[in-house]
């Protein structure tokens, strides 16, 4: 097996480890990890569309649109109309959000010291400038390749 493909299979076992245990977090708190990816982008950019917000989580606006119904009966998301477009519902955090988010940044920072565990600031420094230009590599070139038939 050569490196690149160790690097590809070693970047989604990690990648699944921290989903798996985000899953488990969210859990405890009667949440699903969709629900606080959601809120965590709320919380970065309000007033995200529903279609929006479906294109940066990569799933279906009506997977969207069901988790929003979820979080809007618990209060702790609103839709307001797009001011400009009718169609188009903006969804803003309410104070109920407001723990949650503490919440998930904890977690957050406990899931980063764990995976980190025993890891020198150089090394993770140089782990996400290389991460970083993995992914702007991909943004840049996966885009506009044709997928090969394999048919």
């Amino acid at each position: 097996m050569t490196q690149s493909a160790d690097l590809l299979f070693l970047l989604h076992d990690v990648a699944r480890m921290l989903r798996g245990e985000a899953d488990r977090r969210a859990r405890a708190y009667g949440m699903t990890r969709a629900q606080w990816v959601i809120l965590f982008w709320l919380d970065r950019q309000p007033g995200l569309s529903q279609k929006e917000l479906a294109e940066i989580l990569e799933v279906e606006p009506i997977t969207v649109a069901r988790l929003i119904d979820r979080l809007e009966a618990r209060g702790m998301v609103e839709r307001r109309p797009d001011a400009r477009d009718r169609r188009i519902w903006r969804l803003h955090l309410l104070p109920p959000s407001a723990p949650v988010l503490a919440d998930l940044q904890h977690e957050r920072q406990d899931m980063h010291r764990m995976a980190t565990g025993g890891m020198d600031g150089a090394t993770e420094a140089a782990m996400i400038e290389g991460l970083t230009r993995m992914k702007a590599t991909l943004v840049s070139t996966c885009r506009h390749k044709p997928l090969k038939d394999v048919a």
